[in-house]
């Protein structure tokens, strides 16, 4: 059994353009903190990002924001920054990529861009090659990443995917589900089995 202590969130600096994603966003920080975990993230205090801070603050929950020294002024205010009860300034990209890695048991992709696919697109690249087995899971807020779902479907029918078993996210359209679904896939030990994907689809 994996312990889960931490659950690192990417997702998008703007809002986007749905009020289901920073409703998410709210949703998902509030019951992190309510699980008593603590939440990972990019550091902005702004869009998706500062809902997910701002609702596991305001539900009394830890937070360890993670940011590029050169994004400080463009996704984070001072004052955002030192709600928080941890800040890690790096360098770079690399670094802080390196660093939620490192501090998290656990990760999800909620809504977001470029970035936020490249960041959750590598971490399911390290589970491939072995690297890690921790749970990682698409929030599918309103069926934001089901084309990303059918993308992965396609690559493995395509061949291209050859340790599928490694790369199994979960894919929970219930931002108040996806606590409880990695709960449920920390315990199987490892990248989720269809019978771990049975039980978290009759949340």
């Amino acid at each position: 059994m994996n312990t889960i202590r931490s659950v690192c969130v990417y997702c998008g600096s703007s809002p986007g353009n749905d009020d289901l994603y920073m409703k998410a966003g709210q949703t998902l920080g509030r019951a992190l903190a309510q699980a008593g975990l603590r939440l990972v993230y990019g550091g902005g205090g702004k869009g998706i990002m500062g809902a997910v801070a701002d609702g596991a603050l305001r539900a009394g929950g830890k937070v360890t924001g993670i940011i590029p020294r050169f994004l400080m002024n463009r996704e984070a205010t001072q004052a955002a920054l030192q709600r928080l009860d941890e800040t890690i300034v790096t360098d770079n990209m690399h670094q802080r990529k390196h660093a939620m890695f490192e501090k998290s048991d656990a990760f999800v992709a909620l809504p977001g861009g470029i970035g936020t696919v490249e960041e959750i697109i590598e971490i399911m690249t390290w589970a491939q090659l072995g690297h890690h087995r921790k749970p990682m899971v698409f929030g599918n807020i309103g069926g934001f990443w089901n084309p990303m779902v059918a993308l992965l479907d396609h690559m493995r029918e395509a061949g291209f995917i050859h340790t599928g078993h490694l790369v199994q996210p979960l894919v929970i359209d219930d931002a108040e589900a996806i606590v409880p679904a990695i709960m449920v896939a920390a315990s199987s030990d490892g990248a989720p089995t269809e019978g771990v994907q049975s039980v978290i689809d009759k949340m």
